[in-house]
């Protein structure tokens, strides 16, 4: 079996950058860490050359197949400082899974759960530095798995790179948790069953660029998709999955090969149901949206991610019209969940759900020295 030993190099002091200090103004995907952690896949010898290394720019042919071809998936997922000064990871199993999911619709090579949880936990500690103290705040981590090979020709890769980079993040929205407003595209559309829509490649959120623009053209800060058949069925936001509050029920579109299965949606279903609260994962049209909401039956709307968490929402617009939901305020739901998520991610709750892993007193030099 391949030697995965994690080989580190650190950088020099005098070429570390400097860690932001001031955490309000962070942004989102603005800073980035003094190391990255990357691995290089070959037929013949496996993943091979594993490392963490300073952090530098990629040197990849110009033929390479992610630029020519899309053969291209990542992951999104945060490290936090929490309980006891103690640095904690949510569910990363999940986007193991999810990247494995994702590699095999591209039909690329990919990573077992042990390799992926490690190459993680092991850069974060050697980035620990980098993971703000603020509550509101975490270290973002960005795994990338791509295509390496020059060839000019439509086939699945023979070579990959799997890198990951680290950097400390803010709020997503400029709002904070607020109620955001999203508009309902009528003529875009993001993904149809037997394509992409499941799988978290660059191709689903390059696609949607379009879209969105129009959206922030208009004042809004995210577009909603419809199904691409009947532009009737709701299916998610452009970063986040979607929930609708409609008297005492919660509903949420179901996974068909069109939704990205969010991590962050999972929790919320498990949790809902954890407490009890009548929870339905089914079709909703656009109409019951709208139609519910002029009636006062729609009592919150809100997204879920990993970058935003939790997002509560405002107001709809479709069709040029605009619609308020739960009179643009914070919903009683979204709020609680957003508090229940954010303590638990930081290890001030009751980890019932086995969820959350503590890894600060793991020691780096384990995590990188080990072989199957």
């Amino acid at each position: 079996m391949a030697n995965k030993e994690i080989a580190i190099r650190r950088a020099r002091k005098e070429h570390r950058r400097a860690i932001p200090t001031e955490t309000k103004n962070l942004g989102f995907g603005r800073y980035f860490s003094d190391h990255f952690f990357a691995t290089e896949f070959d037929r013949e010898n496996g993943w091979h050359l594993t490392r963490i290394e300073p952090q530098r720019p990629l040197y990849i042919d110009a033929a390479a197949i992610c630029l020519h071809y899309g053969q291209e998936v990542f992951e999104g997922l945060k490290a936090y400082r929490g309980k006891d000064d103690g640095i904690y990871l949510f569910r990363w199993q999940r986007n193991a899974w999810r990247i494995r999911n994702s590699c095999r619709r591209l039909m690329m090579e990919t990573v077992d759960e042990a390799f992926f949880g490690r190459a993680i936990k092991t850069l974060v500690l050697v980035e620990q530095e980098w993971i703000p103290r603020d509550p509101e705040c975490s270290l973002y981590i960005r795994p990338t798995i791509i295509a390496t090979d020059p060839y000019l020709g439509v086939r699945p890769g023979d070579e990959y790179a799997f890198y990951c980079i680290v950097g400390p993040v803010g709020v997503y929205y400029p709002e904070g948790f607020n109620p955001i407003r999203i508009w309902v595209s009528e003529e875009d559309v993001r993904a149809v069953k037997g394509g992409l829509g499941e799988a978290k490649t660059a191709a689903n959120y390059a696609h949607s660029l379009c879209a969105q623009k129009k959206a922030a053209a208009l004042g809004y800060s995210q577009v909603l998709w419809l199904d691409a058949i009947e532009h009737r069925w709701v299916e998610e936001v452009g970063t986040m999955n979607i929930f609708f509050r409609i008297k005492d029920e919660v509903i949420t579109p179901p996974l068909g090969g069109t939704i990205l299965p969010g991590v962050t949606r999972e929790s919320v279903i498990a949790i809902c149901q954890k407490w009890g609260i009548r929870l339905s994962e089914r079709t909703i049209s656009i109409d019951e949206v709208i139609e519910t909401a002029r009636t006062g039956d729609l009592v919150e709307v809100f997204g879920t991610g990993t970058a935003a968490v939790i997002a509560p929402v405002g107001a709809l617009s479709y069709k040029g019209r605009e619609v308020a939901v739960g009179k643009g305020q914070i919903g009683e739901l979204s709020k609680r969940l957003y508090d229940y998520l954010t303590r638990l991610q930081r290890g001030y709750e009751d980890d019932t759900l086995g969820w959350v892993e503590r890894i600060d007193q793991l020691s780096i030099d384990e995590l990188a020295a080990w072989k199957e």
